[in-house]
């Protein structure tokens, strides 16, 4: 069942960037999709991708992405407008519980996107952040801060 899960995953990426319905580009769509999936999935796959996830969690986590999207932004165009505005920039270490590969995965890709913030490593469930303004140092405080609300939703994935 994973396999159908990450192949329509593909194949839903391949329509959406290729941006055509044309018959030609969708069986090109699915042939690409079931042979990425056939050679990187093995018939054994790790428990990380035998579970099922669920795409309607991931699509309801879209709305919580984009608004600490769209306040990390403002952040930071405040400071580039206004020099005076003081920056602490800084690494600082945060705790994760999600205990999924591929939601620790979707973590760290979601505060790298956020503008003010990069992961710089992964280590189990521990995190790695460059923050532009670092508030807090304790790791279970700062993570309270930077990935929260994401954690929260994420997990549901």
């Amino acid at each position: 069942m994973h396999r159908i899960q990450w192949g329509l995953a593909l194949f839903i990426i391949w329509v959406g960037l290729t941006n055509s319905a044309d018959p030609q580009e969708l069986v090109a769509g699915l042939l690409v999709s079931a042979v990425i999936v056939w050679l990187t999935i093995p018939a054994a796959a790790s428990d990380a991708l035998s579970r099922p996830w669920n795409p309607l969690a991931l699509l309801a986590y879209m709305p919580v992405f984009l608004k600490n999207l769209v306040l990390a932004n403002i952040d930071v165009a405040r400071r580039v407008l206004s020099p005076s505005l003081p920056i602490n920039p800084g690494i600082v270490r945060i705790k994760t519980r999600l205990e999924r590969p591929y939601q620790r995965l979707i973590l760290a890709n979601s505060i790298t996107l956020t503008p003010g913030t990069v992961t710089l490593d992964m280590d189990g469930d521990e995190m790695y952040v460059h923050w532009i303004d670092v508030r807090e140092s304790d790791p279970e405080r700062a993570g309270a801060v930077i990935k929260d609300a994401m954690e929260d939703a994420i997990e549901r994935i």
